[in-house]
Formats: C-alpha cells, sequence, structure tokens
C-alpha cells in the first residue's frame, strides 16, 4: 500500500503542486511556495525563493500537502540547500517564475532552493459505503473506512 500512497502523492503534487513550508528551527510560519518537480527524479524538487525570504538560509525544513480534491493530505520532510547552477535555474524558468523577479533570471533576489526528500507521512480521505455509513449513524468508523495512510521514504 505505501508504494500505492506514494504513487498518487507525486501524480496529485505534479497536477497541483503548491506546499506550505517552512524551516524546522524557529519559529517562523510556514509560506506557500510551488514545487518544481523534476519527472525523472522523485527524492527532490525545486523552489524559486527570495535571497531575503525567511526560507533563505536553507536547512531542515517541513512541507505541508492538500490534494485539490481534499482527498489526499501529506507532510513531507527534507532539507532545503541553496542552487546556484545556472542550468538548473535554466530548467525550471518560466514566465510565471519571471513574474516574481524584476530582474529576471540576473535578479539579485533570486535564489533557488532544492528541497532533497527524506520522509513523509500521507493520508488519503476515501470514505466506503461502510465508512460512510458509519459517519451517517454515528457508529464508530474503523480503521480504513475513510482511506488510507502510510509513513513512506521519499
Amino acid at each position: 500500500m505505501s508504494k500505492d500512497i506514494k504513487q498518487r502523492f507525486w501524480k496529485e503534487l505534479a497536477d497541483n503542486p503548491y506546499l506550505m513550508v517552512a524551516l524546522d528551527a524557529g519559529h517562523a510560519h510556514a509560506i506557500p511556495m510551488t514545487a518544481q518537480l523534476d519527472k525523472d527524479n522523485d527524492g527532490y524538487f525545486h523552489f524559486f525563493h527570495a535571497k531575503s525570504g525567511r526560507l533563505a538560509a536553507g536547512g531542515r525544513a517541513m512541507a505541508q500537502y492538500v490534494a485539490k480534491g481534499h482527498d489526499l493530505f501529506a507532510c513531507v520532510s527534507g532539507t532545503l540547500t541553496p542552487v546556484t547552477e545556472r542550468a538548473t535555474i535554466d530548467k525550471y524558468w518560466s514566465k510565471p517564475v519571471e513574474a516574481w523577479y524584476e530582474g529576471g533570471k540576473d535578479d539579485p533576489d533570486l535564489l533557488m532552493l532544492r528541497f532533497d526528500l527524506d520522509d513523509a507521512e500521507i493520508w488519503t480521505a476515501e470514505a466506503g459505503i461502510k465508512g460512510l455509513f458509519r459517519l451517517m449513524t454515528g457508529s464508530t468508523v474503523k480503521e480504513g473506512e475513510l482511506g488510507s495512510y502510510a509513513e513512506v521514504a521519499l
């Protein structure tokens, strides 16, 4: 099951690449970020950020994810590291990214971060007939009747 739920997470993230990301250290709130996915690698993704932003220092981080249909939720842990290779910036550059940086790829505040993934906890919310019946009647819901859960290495 963990393989299936992991594959579903990657599919959902490709369709809706928006996460809330925060560094583990300190008390700073998470901020919305757009994951730049590499279709050939599922061990990391990238974010465009600002050198003046709260994630710029890098380090241990957590990302929270909710699928469009609110039927998959994930908490992802990993490490943010600044990327300086122009080829990587070029690979993920797009018109929507350009809109955030007045100086384009040469904007002095432009920062790319690589999020190397460690693991995740993933939940699905898929109520079967039994689960829905139990909810409607106030009966005790049994594990697995409203979805699934897995801890997965990424």
